[in-house]
């Protein structure tokens, strides 16, 4: 039986909620079922879909998103539906038969592209990979959560991985160049991934792996916290992940006006994140909030 905790959390939709779990919930991507004859390889969304205010059912790696009808409000059903869902999965029921959902191979297409950071090559792909940013330093890292970082580290190569939403940002070491190596780790991780092997088996932990994944204070944000992260969101982390990288909110000090980010991806360690963050992001923030922001930093580099 797995100790599996479900948390609600709201998003920008008011018909929708995600129920996020503290453990992996399928390999990797994304399922979704617009009724109940489209669940046939998902026992919880045919269950979730036996709810009369139950309209579509968004399953990932770790969190359960629900649309609802109108006849209710989530504010009186939501509990429920989280004890059923946690019930459900602790009980040692399959989210998603994988197995029946991907029974013929996929047709996987992985692109490589150069990025800011010269150490650093961007693998896109059209599989949805995670919903959760994760990083890992070294292979050790890799083995106790992800399987696909932990096969990319056996190339001699590769010094840190980093995966997001559709693409894997590779760091190397300098004792090879990227044009004598980039096509067989393309082709290794489009192979891995076309056979549908496991992605990410459960996610990092301050513990087994503290910077693999970079944790916004449970505490709801407010005020210029809340209004820093909107922005990041909207115009700054599309730009950086399009170059493979990531930029994660840490902290705001509202006595000194500091924002504390975290580069991950590409940006870590590139030779023009200073100044981006600096002649761009720090920049931006002050124009959107004025007399708020005297200053960004990452605190790690």
């Amino acid at each position: 039986m797995k100790n599996t905790q479900i948390t609600i959390q709201e998003t920008s939709n008011d018909s929708i909620i995600k129920f996020v779990s503290n453990q992996i919930l399928i390999n990797g991507g994304s399922y979704e079922f617009n009724n109940i004859d489209e669940a046939k390889n998902s026992s919880l969304a045919q269950e979730l879909f036996y709810l009369p205010f139950v309209k579509k059912v968004f399953i990932t790696a770790n969190f359960i998103a629900i649309q609802r009808f109108d006849i209710v409000k989530w504010s009186d059903v939501q509990q429920e539906v989280a004890q059923q869902i946690e019930a459900f999965i602790n009980d040692g029921n399959t989210v998603v038969n994988e197995s029946s959902a991907t029974s013929k191979k996929e047709a996987i297409e992985i692109y490589a592209e150069v990025t800011p950071n010269p150490a650093v090559m961007k693998f896109g792909s059209n599989k949805a990979l995670t919903q959760t940013d994760v990083e890992y330093k070294n292979i050790e890292e890799a083995s106790k959560s992800s399987p696909l970082a932990q096969a990319i580290f056996t190339f001699p190569f590769v010094k840190e991985v980093f995966i997001s939403d559709n693409y894997i940002s590779v760091t190397k070491y300098d004792m090879v160049a990227w044009e004598d190596v980039y096509p067989e780790l393309r082709s290794f991780i489009r192979e891995y991934l076309a056979d549908g092997k496991t992605i990410i088996k459960e996610l990092p932990t301050p513990e087994t792996s503290p910077e693999a994944v970079i944790e916004i204070p449970k505490v709801a944000l407010e005020g210029i916290s809340a209004q820093i992260v909107d922005i990041l969101d909207e115009y700054i982390k599309p730009a950086v992940a399009s170059d493979g990288g990531n930029i994660a909110f840490r902290s705001y000090d509202e006595e000194r006006k500091i924002v504390s980010v975290v580069l991950q991806g590409a940006c870590s360690g590139c030779p023009s994140s200073t100044a981006t963050l600096k002649s761009g992001i720090e920049n931006l923030l002050k124009e959107m909030l004025p007399n708020q922001i005297n200053e960004v930093i990452a605190i790690n580099g």
